[in-house]
């Protein structure tokens, strides 16, 4: 017999929102008053560009009287002044806010309620789709959060295929306005790699296929870099596969770090007039086993693809190659190698070290895996079996336990090494018909993007399972001693991590 339940009414009764009634009138002479203001501020700003061309005395006179005039006769046109540029750009935002209101509550507001009934499993939430229609042809080769402003992200355009090379392109979209890039650069040669200033937050480094290291300002409407290496000033002769700012030395000088396919590791110095190149390190070819002679024979330069500073130790840094070699070495000494670590047998697509402990990385490689490693130890902690070629990983900024890494299979693959040693919490397709290149957490907000080969970027949301960190309080009331800051519960974690290991790391 079936018995039929009882129907059930509820209802909730909410209080109406206050509504404050708000009027005012405007005469012409306020009218009038206020664009006589805005006039004379007008023409105070034309003096003022007028002295600073006197100052610089660079222009011939035919020149400098054409670009007084026009400037003139723009800055007289309402219309097409900055000021009603800047005040577009917030109607666009607004506008395209109010269009996809969905998306911004989902991002804002929403989390996944089933995460609470299911242990060890997480979910991604897709977002937005980044993308114009001159990036359709070209592939996602670098990403890069900006770290004053957690809502812009560059994203560089490029091929990794040396058949079909061509311009390379810069877009950087902001998540107020996901329907057009704020702001687009193009280069001669197809872009590699990214890296945002982490105090001059405007400066951009850029990597080239043909070897060209340029450094772009993004508030300068112009095409141009302010820097740009040359054959003159030095180059690489390969692809520059990396860039990596350094915060400002005893010289108050600029710099950035730059790897290539040359086997070159170079520093270069933004100085009054040109770029700088200093070389710091040679990858020379190390042999992979000492009873072969033959290997012993091998001369020249391994190719660099990835390298990483440690976050502690200024001087340390570690570079993975072409061979799948990743060496330890050091800014002190340029000749040797620290250590080498022997674990993949293709290429090292990416490294990255933990961002809490001072002695665990993360690389990926070619060969469908992902490595843990401690960089006192010459074999790899743990090794994860992704099934396709890994394009990127990256650490979670929010937990010392969490990575995401992408594969060639349109797969984002989300792993929490305390909650799971083996599988990953998330293992979710993103795309369909395309390769994922590269991944990036966003440093405030629980998101991702991963770009693919098709020109696209994809915002994700990470479920509550997916950014999960211990509290400081446990760890506090647990060892009282070691409660220093935030940060001390995210070592002590990798620490009980690494503990609970065997004593013999993996074998490759």
């Amino acid at each position: 017999q079936t018995f039929n339940n009882p129907l059930r009414e509820r209802c909730i009764s909410t209080k109406p929102p206050a509504v404050v009634n708000f009027a005012g009138t405007v005469s012409q002479w306020e009218i009038y008053d206020r664009y006589m203001g805005d006039y004379a501020m007008t023409l105070a700003e034309q003096e003022m560009m007028r002295i600073q061309e006197k100052k610089r005395g660079q222009l011939n006179s035919e020149a400098l009287v054409s670009g007084i005039v026009s400037r003139y006769c723009k800055d007289d046109d309402m219309v097409h002044s900055r000021r009603m540029g800047n005040a577009l750009k917030i109607l666009e935002r607004m506008v395209n806010q109010n269009a996809d209101d969905e998306i911004f509550q989902d991002f804002k507001y929403w989390e996944d309620a089933s995460d609470a009934f299911r242990e060890g499993e997480g979910s991604l939430l897709p977002l937005w789709r980044f993308h114009t229609e001159r990036s359709k042809r070209r592939q996602v080769t670098a990403i890069s959060w900006n770290p004053s402003y957690p809502d812009l992200f560059a994203v560089g355009y490029g091929s990794y295929d040396f058949m079909r090379q061509s311009s390379g392109m810069i877009c950087c979209f902001s998540l107020k306005n996901t329907s057009y890039p704020e702001f687009t650069f193009t280069t001669e040669s197809g872009v590699m790699c990214l890296d945002f200033h982490q105090e001059h937050c405007s400066l951009l480094a850029v990597g080239c296929y043909d070897g060209v290291v340029m450094v772009y300002d993004v508030r300068h409407k112009g095409n141009r870099p302010i820097y740009a290496s040359s054959i003159k000033t030095g180059k690489h002769t390969d692809p520059v596969w990396q860039v990596h700012w350094q915060l400002e030395d005893l010289a108050k000088e600029l710099n950035f770090f730059s790897i290539s396919s040359d086997g070159r590791v170079a520093n270069w110095t933004m100085s009054k007039n040109e770029l700088k190149m200093e070389p710091v390190m040679h990858l020379k070819l190390v042999s992979s086993s000492k009873d072969d002679p033959e290997d012993t024979l091998l001369s020249g330069l391994a190719g660099g693809c990835c390298f990483d500073f440690n976050r502690v130790s200024e001087h340390l840094f570690i570079v993975g190659t072409e061979e799948g070699k990743i060496h330890k070495c050091s800014k002190a000494y340029s000749g040797q190698y620290l250590e080498t670590y022997v674990g993949h047998h293709m290429a090292v697509y990416t490294i990255r070290w933990n961002p809490y402990h001072p002695r665990v990385f993360l690389s990926c490689s070619a060969d469908w895996t992902v490595k843990l490693w401690d960089h006192n130890l010459s074999l790899p902690v743990m090794s994860f079996d992704l099934g396709n070629a890994v394009g990127d990983v990256s650490w979670s900024p929010h937990s010392s336990t969490v990575f995401a890494a992408v594969t060639s299979d349109g797969k984002v693959h989300v792993y929490d090494l305390i909650e799971n040693k083996h599988e990953p919490l998330c293992d979710q397709k993103v795309v369909k018909r395309a390769k994922l290149t590269h991944v990036a957490f966003n440093q405030r907000d629980p998101i991702i993007i991963v770009g693919d080969d098709r020109g696209g970027a994809s915002s994700l949301k990470l479920s509550p399972n997916l950014r999960l960190s211990h509290k400081q309080d446990d760890y506090c009331s647990a060892e009282p001693n070691k409660c220093f800051d935030s940060t001390t519960p995210q070592i002590l974690n990798m620490e009980k991590l690494l503990t609970s290991m065997d004593s013999r790391p993996s074998k490759p």
